[in-house]
């Protein structure tokens, strides 16, 4: 995963939808602070939570993590 990008496409996907991180933790069924960690590089996701972030934003595993550059 390129470290640097995924943070910041998680929070530009997010603040498109102007949805707040806690409400895209809830939707993606994750911890409530899970997207504040993730966007602020405080941890890291694991496959299945990078899965359910895609699904939610409809976009690639390789986009998300920043592998390719169109969604």
């Amino acid at each position: 995963m390129a470290e640097s990008e995924f943070p910041k496409r998680l929070r530009r996907l997010r603040e498109e939808q102007r949805k707040s991180r806690k409400i895209v933790s809830e939707l993606c069924g994750l911890p409530s602070d899970a997207v504040r960690r993730y966007e602020r590089g405080e941890s890291k996701p694991t496959m299945d939570a990078l899965i359910k972030i895609a699904d939610h934003f409809e976009v690639s595993l390789d986009y998300l993590t920043g592998r390719i550059n169109y969604r």
